[in-house]
């Protein structure tokens, strides 16, 4: 009954228009991109199941952590069994988490929403976000930032549809808050199964060996370390194994780090750091993060195309470091400033997940690029602890010693200062890979001229 979700089922047809892709993928990553607007229901969760900041906030981490690890181990999975059927698995994880965690919410068992949107929802996020991944690169060789950050900028922008619409839910279903995240969560799961099988339907990989019209691809690209040729490329097991590779996991780990901190609790902090700002205008700040997260996914990944990737990866973590002095220092000066300038670093953040997979497929080259963007979301695995755990803990320590607004959070924002320095200094660190010889396992690009193209 499910053969039509092969990978053979879903090779595209003479004519097909590449261009039909990026909506397949969108209608994917916007759906799993709800889980950034998770901070909106952080306050009625804490009021609940009458616990901490940090109790709750282990819910977002677990959900990060189990994206990076299902990504990593099911990177060779997806690569083999095609994107359409990794969607379709996605949804099924990303819809069953929503219920199991509606579940623990309506019994008063925090574990069941630990294991419903952490870890089940979790894994659909994983496997959501790389599905489409490899699939743009093949369609869109010529263009790779552009093309991953037309998909990644779904992730990024889930939440500008996600944190209104949570938020009029949870006003719609309960007399406060608290009492509506039960039908909020099964409303939210079923429209997004039904998003998440609509893409999954729609997609489609290329035929083997096919190429744009009048493309051939370049030695290397600016800016960039000189990368192999797409059609041989570098296993993942091999590409395990570089120092390249451990590079980039820093860069990545230390752009999510400091990203993600501020995005898990950014409906809180605006209002302690400006107590006129109300749960209404929270949300809207949400949303507000959400759009810049998501217009920088595809702005600067595109720009990287031009400017090249180690160059855009020096302003991301440069000037993003300087952003995030900026604010520890003088963040409670305007809230337009803090705004704008919280705007800015959120687009940084995007921008970075949305370059990284133009970054490896530059290294690496196509070839195993998926399963090796997989692996490397491991440090977005760790981020997910590392940088909610920075923030809520500290913001916990500093409420118990009889602190406040703005003040919980100036310690953790001149740490991140630190994590910004640390993930500039090993972009800087990074160096072409040695020539190899061609990949035999790699799928030749054809020279027929009679080849498909768009």
């Amino acid at each position: 009954m499910l053969s039509f979700l092969d990978r053979d089922k879903s090779v595209a047809p003479p004519g097909y228009s590449r261009w039909f892709i990026p909506p397949a993928a969108l209608a994917v990553h916007l759906s799993i991109g709800q889980v950034y607007a998770f901070s909106v229901f952080k306050a009625p969760l804490v009021e609940r199941f009458d616990t901490t900041l940090t109790a709750i906030g282990v819910v977002f981490s677990i959900s990060i952590v189990m994206l990076g690890l299902s990504a990593a181990f099911g990177g060779k999975w997806v690569e083999r069994n095609g994107p359409r059927k990794a969607m379709f698995v996605s949804g099924l994880f990303w819809g069953t988490g929503f219920l199991v965690g509606a579940l623990g919410v309506a019994t008063g068992q925090l574990w069941l929403l630990y294991l419903g949107y952490g870890f089940l929802g979790g894994i659909g996020l994983g496997i959501g976000y790389i599905s489409p991944v490899s699939t743009l690169i093949k369609w869109f060789p010529d263009r790779p930032g552009m093309a991953t950050g037309m998909a990644i900028m779904g992730f990024g922008g889930g939440a500008l549809i996600a944190s209104p619409l949570s938020a009029a839910l949870l006003e719609r279903f309960g007399d406060t808050p608290a009492d509506a995240i039960v039908p909020a969560f099964l409303v939210l799961g079923a429209v997004y199964l039904t998003a998440m099988m609509l893409g999954a339907m729609t997609v489609k990989v290329p035929p083997p060996g096919w190429r744009p019209d009048d493309w051939e691809p370049p030695a290397d690209s600016a800016g960039t370390p000189a990368a192999e040729p797409a059609s041989d490329g570098v296993s993942v097991e091999k590409a395990f194994r570089t120092r390249q590779f451990w590079l980039l996991w820093i860069v990545l780990f230390c752009n999510v780090t400091a990203g993600i901190g501020i995005l898990e609790q950014a409906a809180p902090m605006v209002q302690d750091f400006f107590g006129s700002v109300g749960p209404a205008e929270a949300a809207g700040y949400v949303g507000f993060l959400s759009l810049c997260n998501m217009v920088g996914r595809f702005v600067w990944s595109s720009t990287s195309d031009a400017l090249g990737r180690k160059r855009t990866y020096i302003g991301y973590l440069g000037i993003g470091g300087l952003l995030y002095l900026l604010i520890a220092v003088s963040g409670t000066n305007s809230v337009v400033f803090f705004v704008a300038v919280t705007g800015v670093i959120l687009s940084f953040y995007g921008g970075g997940f949305a370059t990284i997979p133009a970054y490896l497929k530059d290294l690496f080259g196509s070839f195993n690029v998926g399963a090796i963007h997989g692996r490397l979301l491991t440090a977005w695995s760790c981020a997910g602890i590392a940088g909610p755990l920075i923030v809520n803990v500290i913001a916990d320590q500093q409420l118990a010693a009889g602190r406040s607004g703005a003040d919980l959070y100036t310690f953790s924002l001149y740490l991140m200062v630190g994590v910004m320095a640390v993930g500039f200094l090993a972009n800087a660190l990074v160096r072409p890979l040695p020539k190899a010889e061609p990949n035999p396992e790699a799928e030749p690009a054809t020279t027929d001229p009679s080849r498909q193209r768009v």
